[in-house]
């Protein structure tokens, strides 16, 4: 791939940021993480799984003590709850609260229903393609760090 084609794309990748940046304005103290750990949750529950911290952790490839530390102010906050497993004490599963819910039905599943009336110019397969690529990249950028000498 061409140097030029490479700044292209980091290029595009700095507005898939500014996008980010575009979303709706969360209530003081709510964090996109929380949004995202939410619906991690929700995936998961689909699957019909009990969701532990450490499922949290490697459905998105973050450290588990980071997640850890969101979850337990998401606890704090009233957004999760943790239920001890009732066949191993030392199991503790994480469920989303009454509170919760109503956060993540307006800021995901709400939101991202009435935003996908406006995407109709974007086909499944390009969506598809952008999300594949962008991971790629990623990988690319995080395994092989090249030093500027």
């Amino acid at each position: 791939m061409q140097p030029d084609k490479i700044k292209r794309m980091l290029d595009a990748c700095y507005l898939a940021k500014r996008i980010r940046e575009l979303l709706p304005e969360l209530p003081k103290g709510v964090t996109p993480a929380y949004i995202q750990y939410m619906d991690v949750i929700h995936n998961l529950q689909s699957t019909g799984k009990n969701v532990k911290i450490s499922d949290i952790s490697d459905y998105l490839g973050l450290p588990r003590p980071g997640v850890t530390r969101t979850v337990k102010e998401m606890e704090t906050k009233g957004y999760l709850r943790k239920i001890v497993s009732e066949e191993d004490g030392r199991i503790i599963y994480i469920m989303i609260t009454d509170k919760g819910e109503a956060l993540s039905e307006k800021y995901d599943k709400n939101y991202y229903s009435r935003l996908s009336e406006y995407m109709s110019d974007i086909s499944d397969e390009e969506a598809d393609c952008m999300i594949e690529t962008i991971g790629k990249f990623y990988k690319v950028m995080n395994e092989r760090r090249v030093d500027i000498e």
